[in-house]
């Protein structure tokens, strides 16, 4: 106990007292690199590894601070040992990330830019909205699953992998009878369309409406498994459906559907500003 108290003494101590300029920025580069690391992996199935991985360092800190000799060398040697194994298993990511880098500079996007990308996102809104009316009318089936932080590779593998821009016309011809991949789901990964006629698990809850078909079933079932959202438009009345953790809305109406999707595909908040908004929101409610 009283090792713990003076590693804690001796680390607050350095902290104030050793603390300078060059100090800071590292470790506020370390705090950027780490943030964009979980940005880029949180929609990878390699999400559930990293945290296995913190874990382990967690336990390593923890077993240097109590003193526990052995446990901290075993899993040191599990961490030198397995550095090659990390760069094989989040050899995707990396590279994904290299080439990001090497597309972009250090600057945050610029008005013209987010613009830009409200007009795309506007765009795929429109697209899919017409999309689930024109289907809706013709009594046509569809299963759109919308790809949220849980990764859906697994989902990718069973299908045709399109990698094709958003467009009525062409979910539309996807899902259109007698077409080679009108029977399964289509699957969207950010502004692209991964692939079609994919298969996804049925749910197994009980007390379902025996209205649902194995569509709706399909739709459901993958609703809670990740959180994805699935858009749903049903063979027999042409109803417009939504699956998200494991719940089905419906009916929906096209302005229900813009609504959802306008949540979907909203531009997400850099960290530092939803920590700006939350600080100032506290401070006007302390003031009042």
């Amino acid at each position: 106990m009283n090792n713990v108290w003076t590693t804690f003494n001796n680390m607050v101590w350095n902290l104030t007292h050793r603390l300078g300029f060059v100090d800071v920025l590292d470790i506020l580069i370390m705090a950027i690199l780490f943030y964009e690391l979980f940005v880029l992996l949180r929609r990878t199935r390699s999400s559930a590894l990293l945290k296995g991985l913190l874990l382990i360092l967690v336990i390593v800190l923890i077993s240097t601070v109590i003193g526990l000799t052995s446990l901290n060398w075993l899993l040191r040697m599990l961490l030198n040992n397995g550095v090659i194994v990390l760069v094989i298993l989040f050899q995707p990511e990396i590279r994904k990330g290299l080439e990001k880098m090497g597309r972009r500079t250090l600057l945050k996007k610029n008005t013209a830019q987010t613009l830009s990308e409200m007009e795309a996102h506007e765009r795929i809104i429109s697209e899919i909205v017409q999309t689930m009316v024109d289907l809706s009318r013709r009594k046509v089936g569809a299963l759109i699953c919308i790809e949220q932080q849980t990764g859906l590779e697994d989902v990718i593998d069973t299908g045709t992998r399109l990698d094709s821009e958003i467009s009525a016309p062409l979910l539309e011809n996807i899902f259109e009878p007698k077409t080679p991949l009108h029977d399964g789901a289509v699957v969207i990964r950010e502004d692209r369309i991964a692939a079609a006629a994919c298969i996804l698990p049925l749910t197994e809850a009980s007390g379902l409406s025996r209205d649902l078909g194995t569509r709706h079933r399909a739709g459901i079932g993958l609703s809670e498994n990740s959180d994805a959202i699935v858009l749903i438009v049903s063979e027999e009345t042409g109803t417009m459906s939504m699956a998200r953790s494991g719940v089905l809305r419906r009916p929906l109406a096209a302005n229900d559907l813009r609504a959802i999707l306008n949540d979907v595909f909203a531009p997400e908040t850099p960290w530092y500003k939803e920590l700006y908004h939350s600080l100032r929101g506290n401070r006007k409610e302390a003031q009042q």
